[in-house]
């Protein structure tokens, strides 16, 4: 067989395969699952965005925190102008500027040497002041009962020059401990309906407590409405059953007054012995003293 022969027979053609052929199309083959596709992130493009800060309208600029430095609601507060949440009203209308300049930012930071004026006025922010007196009696707290009853602020005069109140109220006939501060947060905390602090009262009755009747308040009463809760309701021992220890959150003196006339008592005399914890333990009638630090510790976490 010469070379031409045997070129002959590699390019013939293919010998028969002994596997079947087959002319259906082969099927395709499945593409592999693939993740998100990964965004590239222009660098530049962002770094210039989070340097860019919108302004908003009345905005004073923003600086870094200061030493001693107050939140402005608090600094209205402390100048007696408000309370904090009031002072956040007046923030948000735009009336509060701070070195001439409007501020509506809530949570804005005031530092010492501001200027704050509030309403057209320049605010100066008093140190709070917390002073406690046992009252005597024909003192009152109301401004308008003439000149035969003399006002309470007269026996804490020299305490303080502060700009002060009085914690609730207090008639001519009742006696024992009031508060007085220029924390006006304090002064609204206590005088709500809702507010959890006790006062226990020591009243002097026209006559003998009955028992069934004691029964009855210290299930609570419905006055005017209003449903009243008593903690606590007893004779005081030792005493007469006229005199008796009643227990409550109320701040106001009226309702002590008004639970036992709801049963046909007269109440004689009113004596606030206890203060949202606070007792007349070494103060005289009449004689007043600021509270300890403790002590207004305990009032705001009451």
């Amino acid at each position: 067989m010469n070379n031409k022969e045997g070129n002959n027979k590699k390019s013939g053609p293919r010998a028969a395969s002994s596997r079947p052929s087959s002319n259906k199309p082969k099927p395709a083959m499945q593409k592999r699952a693939q993740g998100p596709k990964k965004v590239k992130v222009n660098t530049k493009v962002a770094d210039i965005a989070t340097d860019k800060v919108e302004k908003k309208p009345n905005q004073a600029p923003k600086r870094p925190k200061v030493k001693d430095e107050i939140r402005l609601n608090k600094y209205i507060a402390n100048s007696g102008a408000c309370s904090r949440r009031d002072a956040d009203i007046y923030i948000q209308s735009g009336t509060v500027k701070v070195n001439g300049i409007p501020v509506t930012e809530m949570g804005y930071m005031v530092k010492p040497g501001d200027v704050v004026n509030f309403d057209g006025a320049t605010l100066t922010p008093e140190k709070k002041v917390y002073i406690l007196l046992n009252k005597p009696k024909n003192f009152t707290t109301a401004m308008d009962e003439g000149q035969e009853y003399r006002n309470v602020l007269e026996l804490v005069k020299g305490s303080t020059t502060a700009k002060i109140g009085a914690v609730g109220r207090m008639d001519k006939n009742t006696t024992g401990l009031l508060l007085f501060t220029n924390d006006t947060d304090m002064i609204r905390k206590f005088t709500l309906p809702s507010q959890k602090s006790s006062k226990i009262y020591q009243v002097s009755l026209d006559k003998n407590l009955k028992f069934e009747d004691l029964e009855k308040i210290q299930k609570g009463l419905t006055l005017d409405g209003h449903r009243v809760f008593v903690e606590d309701v007893s004779y005081i021992e030792g005493e007469a059953k006229s005199e008796i220890g009643l227990q409550l959150r109320s701040s106001n003196v009226k309702v002590v007054r008004s639970i036992f006339e709801h049963f046909s008592y007269d109440v004689l005399r009113i004596d606030r012995v206890s203060f949202a914890g606070l007792t007349k333990k070494n103060l005289p009638r009449g004689n007043w003293r600021l509270l300890t630090e403790q002590e207004i510790i305990n009032l705001k976490n009451v």
